[in-house]
């Protein structure tokens, strides 16, 4: 990974979540429908940099792909920005391979696809 690409773990993403931290979710709608984490918001990679404005500059962003890839862009591309953005570094293969939970909209247990 690109060495200025700040980068946390699962349990460390859940705590910043739990602290306050937005999980910003890029992955596409269909990776998204088929399961998340549970308080992330859903904005999927191509419209980030239209919807910058939207993003918070007052709290921590936490940004979540499948893989950490994705994320990886998405993060250098906040930073670059000026916003305050880590990259959940393994995505949420690394969420749910820490046990954390990965839900659908309705709230029933999901799956990474």
């Amino acid at each position: 990974m690109h060495p200025m690409i700040p980068e946390v773990d699962a349990p460390t993403a859940r705590d910043l979540a739990a602290a306050g931290a937005l999980l910003l979710d890029v992955r596409e709608p269909n990776e998204w429908q088929a399961g998340h984490a549970p308080d992330a918001q859903h904005l999927p990679m191509g419209e980030v940099t239209a919807a910058l404005d939207t993003l918070p500059r007052d709290r921590r962003i936490v940004a979540v792909c499948r893989s950490g890839g994705r994320s990886g862009r998405v993060t250098e591309f906040l930073v670059a920005q000026g916003l305050d953005a880590v990259n959940l570094a393994g995505g949420m293969q690394a969420w749910a391979s820490a046990g954390l939970p990965v839900l659908t909209d309705d709230g029933t247990p999901g799956e990474v696809a």
